[in-house]
């Protein structure tokens, strides 16, 4: 684990990780080599992009709270095929690297740093302006892929820029259902435990931390997603033993409410199906076998369902 735990929606990794090796560098504006290092999207700032494959829609993976881009290079099982290495078998893809964010092995974000905390609205305003200072990604509209606190920045993106989005996978993703399923007090538990302790600032100030009330309110003022090929990945198994493993290694609070756990239990169905019902025919997948980080732990169900709406956009199709 980092010195700066990476939460992801509700709760950090747990469990160990093996990193696959990633793309190397290219030439930026040929979209059928590979592309890593940084795009100057103007006002004195880079950010950190690597892709590889070839062929569109390109796909852009949008990572959890505090995770890089290696997020999606990372397998549970070192035999399993990375999400990243499985989609460009395909297609175009890419990822990259939010300010603040924390990558493996104690390294922290490759982007340029940004005043904390920001909203989802800052978040889609960066990826909007990557995605315009580079050839490295090709044309969109993109499939735009995406990690709990990345579903919320997917989902902004394509209400606010619809004309860019040609498809959505939402991986676990984070709802703003969540502020008003969960009791009160265990919706200021999942404030509380989505900030940075003070310890981790300390060691790295420019730590990534998001406003959630602030975002939930963006998210649903936003105008709906237009209709799209969507698939929604949920996880199936009990966030509360995690959450007691976390405690009981340290990489939690100790003083997490007990009922925290059992309550996010609760409210997750009904929040992931809310996600599953943006859009007409969307296909929501239940029966995943994994915790919150589908997309380590059981990667070729990201790639399937990566496929599924790729296909579908390439048929001209709404529904994957």
């Amino acid at each position: 684990m980092p010195r700066w735990p990476r939460l992801s929606g509700w709760l950090p990794t747990l469990g160990v990780v093996v990193l696959v090796a990633a793309c190397g560098t290219g030439d930026d504006g040929n979209t059928s080599e590979e592309f890593a290092g940084t795009v100057d999207i103007g006002g004195g700032r880079n950010i950190y992009l690597e892709c590889a494959g070839t062929g569109t829609p390109t796909v852009v993976f949008v990572s959890g709270l505090r995770f890089g881009a290696d997020q999606w290079t990372m397998t549970a099982d070192p035999a399993s095929t990375s999400a990243f290495d499985g989609v460009a078998e395909f297609t175009r893809v890419c990822s990259y690297d939010r300010p603040g964010v924390v990558l493996g092995g104690d390294a922290v974000s490759r982007s340029d740093p940004v005043r904390q905390p920001i909203t989802t609205s800052d978040a889609v305003a960066d990826l909007q302006s990557l995605l315009g200072a580079t050839d490295a990604a090709g044309p969109g509209p993109y499939v735009l892929a995406a990690h709990s606190y990345g579903g919320q920045i997917a989902r902004l993106f394509a209400g606010t820029h619809p004309d860019e989005v040609a498809g959505l996978v939402l991986i676990d993703a984070q709802s703003e259902e969540l502020q008003t399923l969960l009791p009160p007090e265990q919706f200021q538990e999942f404030l509380r435990l989505n900030e940075p302790q003070q310890d981790s600032l300390d060691e790295y100030p420019d730590l990534e931390r998001v406003d959630f009330v602030r975002s939930f309110d963006e998210i649903r003022a936003a105008e709906p997603i237009r209709p799209q090929p969507l698939v929604v990945l949920s996880a199936d198994r009990s966030v509360a033993p995690q959450i007691a493993e976390g405690v009981a290694n340290g990489s939690l609070p100790a003083d997490i409410d007990p009922g925290y756990g059992p309550a996010l239990d609760a409210v997750q169905p009904k929040a992931q199906e809310d996600l599953a019902q943006l859009v007409p025919g969307a296909k929501h997948v239940t029966n995943t076998n994994s915790g919150h980080n589908i997309n380590i732990e059981q990667p070729q169900l990201v790639v399937d369902g990566v496929r599924d709406v790729v296909d579908a956009v390439r048929d001209g199709r709404s529904e994957p």
